[in-house]
């Protein structure tokens, strides 16, 4: 009886873990991928916005070109009415003297010639209001694309520097597993297993944790960089036993177990850190070789720019 009960608390026990093991992997995953399709919408949104203001920017350009022209239309147009009516003013002294009849048309015309300025001095207020405003527009929209493009650039710069602080740090780590890359405006951490784990094993040996811990010396003095941490492995199955069921679950143990390390630095700060299990379905190879497995068991830490100024910016100009 007493070893029925044990066996039974055994199963119960494994069950259990199991169980607390997927709920991790489906909150981690939970969390990349709303940080991932965070990320994409700011970045999306950032183009579309520059877009529509490059396209307002040029209508807005080629409005002000047409009512300057139009504007100086107009002063010409007022410049001959107002010799017309020094003409006629000058014909109506020198017949001051003619026929009322006479005298009463030229009346008449001076008084639509005036009605005429008016008409045209009027417009030409509307039309220069107009072309004032369209010029204050023009000025606020080139300010704020201006402002854009700045952040733009200097969260470019920022990674810049950021992937040559930490290919700095990780110089000695180069060729033996390690390599470091931007694109796509981040900067991808990429370490193979064989410098950081055994097989089958999620601890990281001492080699591996020093190669973390000069990253982690990097991200402390960027405390305004996301820091995902991504663990893969090849296709080939978990083969072992215990508390993990599949490749998946191993990766996302990895991943965990480097974020660990980057939290004994007390001045990274853990919010940044997010950590995910890929498995095998992200391979930068083929597995159909040894050395392309290899490359595909890897961990990558992947340092991102946070976008709160930007996409502030964004809900400002909406």
């Amino acid at each position: 009886m007493i070893k029925r009960f044990l066996l039974l608390s055994l199963l119960c026990g494994i069950c259990f873990t199991s169980c607390v093991s997927s709920k991790v992997h489906e909150d981690l995953q939970s969390q990349y991928d709303a940080a991932q399709a965070k990320n994409k919408k700011l970045s999306e949104d950032l183009r579309v916005t520059k877009s529509k203001y490059d396209v307002e920017l040029a209508d807005l350009r080629s409005d002000f070109n047409k009512l300057s022209a139009e504007r100086d239309g107009l002063k010409k147009e007022l410049e001959l009415l107002n010799d017309k009516y020094e003409n006629l003013k000058n014909s109506y002294d020198a017949l001051d003297a003619n026929s009322s009849s006479a005298l009463s048309e030229n009346s008449k015309r001076n008084r639509e010639l005036l009605l005429a300025l008016e008409e045209k001095e009027k417009k030409l207020s509307v039309e220069q209001e107009r072309l004032t405003k369209l010029q204050k527009d023009l000025a606020s929209r080139s300010k704020r694309i201006e402002e854009l493009e700045g952040l733009i650039a200097a969260k470019d710069a920022k990674m810049n520097a950021l992937k040559t602080a930490v290919s700095n740090a990780l110089t000695n780590f180069e060729g033996k597993g390690l390599t470091v890359e931007q694109r796509d405006g981040k900067v991808y951490v990429s370490m193979e297993n064989k410098l950081l784990f055994s097989s089958g094993s999620w601890t990281v040996n001492s080699e591996g944790k020093k190669a973390v811990q000069q990253l982690g010396n990097v991200l402390s003095q960027n405390p305004d960089i996301a820091v995902l941490i991504e663990g893969h492995t090849d296709n080939v199955p978990y083969g072992g036993s215990g508390q993990l069921t599949d490749n998946w679950d191993l990766s996302t143990k990895r991943a965990t177990s480097i974020v660990q390390i980057l939290r004994e630095n007390s001045k990274i700060d853990p919010q940044n850190l997010t950590a995910a299990g890929r498995g095998e379905f992200a391979p930068v190879a083929s597995n159909a070789t040894a050395e392309g497995k290899a490359k595909n068991r890897r961990i990558e830490v992947i340092l991102t720019p946070k976008l709160d100024e930007i996409s502030k910016m964004l809900q400002e100009v909406d």
